[in-house]
This record gives C-alpha cells, structure tokens and sequence, in this order.
C-alpha cells in the first residue's frame, strides 16, 4: 500500500480515512463499480486489491483478516465478504494482479473536482496475454533442449564424415579394378 499523504487525509483523519475505504471497497465489491472522485479511487485502488488477494488464497486465515479489514460486523458487509470469496475471487484466479481499472469521467459540476469510475475487471485474461506466457515457457524450455540438440548434430556429423571415409575407399578401389581392366 503507498505511504500515506501528510497533512489531513481525505478530509479527516487517519481513523475517518481508514473507514472510508472500507465503505468503498465494499461498495466496490457489492456493485462491482462505483464513481467517485479521483483521489478517493486512486486510494481505494491497493486496498481493495489487497483484499481480493487475500481472498483468491481462500484460507479461514485470509477470511478472518478480510472480516477485519472490513469490519464486516453487520449482515449487508458479511454477505460482501463471502461473495468476495465465493464469486469475485474464483473470477480473479487466472488474473496475477491488475484487479480493477480507474476510468476518468471529467470533473464534477458542483464543484469541478475530477471524478473517475472504479471497476472490478471481470473478463477472463486475454487469449493473448495467454499465448505471451505460453511462448516465455516454451522458450524457457527450448533453452535446455537445444543444448541437446547441439551436442546430438556433432555426433551425426562425425558418423558422417567416417561415412565419407569409407566412401571414398571403394571409388579408390574401383579405379584400381577399372585400370587394371584396361591393361
């Protein structure tokens, strides 16, 4: 999580801001995206992250310091703990991180302050990040085997300059046969 601002945080204190991102990011995980402003998503952003890795590992242990992050002490932030676990965190499985995406939506009218959207990022990993890593492991694994394949090629190699060796013997012998034939 970066280091907090100095000076008044979120217009409150460090208490005010503390409970401020745990109404956001369960409201995130309640309705999957929420608008607010800039600043706030740009803060709710690492927590809420955090909290879906603890809950991709699905241990009681990553449970019980959800609940507390949480302070899920009522039914509406219980039910937001065990939907994190149940269906937002197997959604996140194949996903290494990158677990919402802030979009800037201009500035408020009261005020002008800029407002974004946060969002959970549901779909699937792309096919093509997929492929990406898949080549990264097929090469890793290309490296030793090439090494084999290096020294399998300078044996066939030697076989075949033996190979040559006995050709060129015959074709002497022929031309003895074939002069002594002559004469």
């Amino acid at each position: 999580m970066p280091t907090p601002t100095k000076g008044p945080r979120l217009g409150g204190s460090p208490t005010h801001e503390k409970m401020m991102l745990q109404n956001l990011s369960a409201s995130l995980f309640e309705n999957r995206s929420i608008t607010t402003t800039l600043t706030k998503a740009k803060r709710v952003q690492p927590f809420a992250e955090r909290l879906i890795t603890f809950a991709k590992k699905g241990d009681l242990a990553a449970r019980r310091k959800v609940v507390g992050q949480l302070s899920a002490k009522n039914a509406t932030n219980q039910a937001i703990v065990h939907e994190l676990f149940t269906v937002i965190a197997p959604a996140m499985a194949e996903r290494e991180g990158g677990y919402t995406r802030i979009t800037k939506i201009g500035n408020r009218k009261g005020d002008n302050a800029p407002m974004a959207v946060i969002e959970l990022v549901m779909e699937p990993v792309s096919p093509k990040q997929k492929v990406v890593a898949d080549a990264e492991k097929a090469t890793a694994a290309a490296a030793p085997e090439e090494a084999a394949e290096v020294e399998a090629e300078e044996t066939p190699a030697e076989e075949s300059a033996e190979a040559e060796e006995t050709a060129e013997a015959p074709s002497e012998e022929t031309e003895t046969s074939e002069e002594s034939e002559d004469k």
